[in-house]
């Protein structure tokens, strides 16, 4: 299912919900581009565990309509636009977040 929903960048979501998906996912990727997902020190936008707690919103919202999946799409869209730095540096931002493991 993966591979049809990258190849076709249809989030593995409620139809009804595809346009939100898809607008958390622009937004987790500016975060990511502007701010990064995680930080040295703790201080807005980072929590006390230098999480950035946008993105940690918005994977909270990604995991309530698709699971585990819709968050690992997601992810797989930020490495695939933001590259693979940001997206190692997103597993750890989501820690504890649903059934995420980083």
């Amino acid at each position: 299912m993966s591979f049809f929903s990258d190849f076709f960048n249809l989030a593995p979501c409620p139809p009804a919900k595809r346009e939100e998906v898809n607008r958390l996912i622009s937004e987790l990727i500016t975060i990511g581009q502007k701010e990064d997902y995680l930080s040295e020190r703790p201080g807005r936008p980072f929590n006390a565990q230098c999480r950035h707690e946008g993105a940690r919103q918005i994977g909270r919202r990604l995991d309530e309509i698709g699971g585990l999946e819709l968050m690992e799409f997601a992810h797989r869209q930020v490495k695939r636009k933001a590259g693979k730095n940001l997206a190692a540096h997103l597993e750890y931002a989501w820690a504890d977040i649903g059934r995420w493991l980083p």
